[in-house]
């Protein structure tokens, strides 16, 4: 299905750069390859060629390959041009590019959009190609990898076949309930089976916190009682001074965010106000968003100095703590070793590493069903598997029996949007806007 315009983008990243591939789509291809190569390329086959303007200024020597529709990643075809990455030699291609009829510059995410329309990948492999590029973990990566290979697409294929099977059934002994080869019995066996798929999203919607945390971060909230030590060992974690350090109490005043890749798992630390009694007004504010980022973590490290004059505050119930014991370079600090969980100096790295694999192993613990099954990777999925479930709800009630086919029919088609089955373009509409250009 060819596209009403050609588009092309440099999607090979910022420039200057050793080498910039600049990637064209649509119909226009080709006419671009004779107009600024020379010629169309064997398809597939990487050739070098003089790249040329529309006056037959040379632009660049490069590579050119070409990719004929629909065996290209967009269906439609396509061309790479390889050059140097130099600022003025990619604005010299994408300017001619330009002048040519019928071109424009692709917006975020149109080449995988297009792929889309074409059929080429559905709506689940589309969003993890947007996490594979993001990919900042081995975790990312492989969960990016094993959903745009087909995993979730797969599941929710499967889903639907039996909503669209059961709701079949039904309707058949609605339409020929006096026809012999009709069964009465058939519809017992398709609410059996629809109540075990409502188990089954169910199941499958608890996995969402573990690919939750894979994308976007095991959340460490560090907190305690003022000059602790809590930006301190944000510094000392973080290996670089991103936190302000002073004797003087009350010196963070708001949440401090700090990423790291622990075992493949991206973990998020974030350094709080000290909490203590009688703050000022701007302190109370940060020891009001210290609690609350504590109540939403995944870990709170409560950290408390042996013999401080302050007692370490109290971490959220709900959420997993580690009492962790700073200053251990002074005496005071082994004295009271048996009140913690670990024993940490920020000063010397004494107890660091100890620290590093307490957190790693409960970040893992976290994120293992995520790499083990098929997981909703979006709150959009949340949101159309809830409504699914909804649906078979209905189903499965005591109305008439039309009104449960209803259900069934508002099941499949939550489930068909998950992977753009069916869709709409608002939804496709975001869901491509994350992209970057060029993509």
């Amino acid at each position: 299905m060819l596209q009403a315009s050609t588009i092309f983008a440099l999607s090979s990243g910022s420039v200057p750069a050793g080498v910039a591939v600049v990637r064209l789509s649509g119909a226009g291809v080709r006419t671009a390859l004779a107009r600024l190569a020379g010629d169309v390329p064997p398809v597939r086959e990487m050739v070098l060629r003089s790249i040329r303007d529309l006056d037959g200024q040379l632009i660049d020597r490069g590579l050119v390959v070409f990719f004929e529709g629909p065996r290209s990643f967009t269906g439609d075809d396509s061309a790479e041009f390889h050059l140097h990455g130099s600022r003025a030699a990619v604005a010299a291609l994408l300017g001619a590019l330009g002048a040519l009829p019928g071109f424009r510059q692709a917006e975020a995410g149109e080449f995988t959009r297009r792929a889309f329309v074409n059929g080429k990948l559905d709506l689940t492999g589309a969003e993890a190609l947007s996490d594979l590029i993001q990919a900042e973990t081995e975790q990312q990566r492989k969960l990016a990898l094993q959903n745009a290979d087909g995993r979730q697409a797969k599941l929710y294929a499967e889903w639907r076949t039996r909503l669209l099977r059961g709701r079949a059934l039904i309707e058949a002994e609605l339409d020929f309930s006096d026809e012999s080869d009709v069964p009465g019995s058939v519809s017992d066996r398709v609410w059996a089976d629809m109540g075990a798929l409502r188990l089954e999203m169910q199941r499958h919607l608890e996995g969402f916190r573990a690919a939750e945390i894979v994308r976007d971060g095991f959340r460490v909230v560090i907190m305690g009682a003022p000059n602790v030590g809590k930006s301190s060992l944000l510094n000392c974690l973080a290996g670089r001074d991103v936190a302000i350090v002073t004797d003087e109490p009350g010196t963070t005043r708001d949440v401090i965010e700090v990423a790291l890749d622990l075992g493949g798992t991206k973990v998020v630390l974030m350094d709080t106000a000290g909490v203590r009694e009688g703050p000022g007004a701007v302190e109370a504010i940060g020891i009001e968003r210290a609690r609350a980022a504590a109540a939403l973590a995944d870990l709170v490290l409560l950290l408390e100095e042996p013999g401080a004059p302050l007692p370490a505050p109290d971490a959220p119930a709900e959420v997993d703590t580690l009492k962790v014991g700073t200053k251990s370079d002074l005496a005071s600090g082994w004295r009271h070793g048996n009140a913690f969980d670990v024993l940490i100096s920020s000063r010397t790295g004494s107890g660091i590493d100890k620290l590093l694999a307490s957190i790693a192993a409960r970040a893992a613990a976290k994120t293992v069903t995520a790499s083990e099954t098929a997981v909703p990777t979006r709150q959009r999925h949340v949101d159309l598997i809830s409504a699914a479930m909804g649906g078979i709800d209905e189903a499965l009630g005591d109305g008439p029996l039309e009104l449960r086919v209803e259900g069934l029919r508002v099941a499949g088609d939550r489930i068909g949007r998950i992977s753009g089955v069916i869709g709409t373009e608002e939804v496709l509409g975001e869901i491509f806007s994350t992209f970057c250009i060029g993509k």
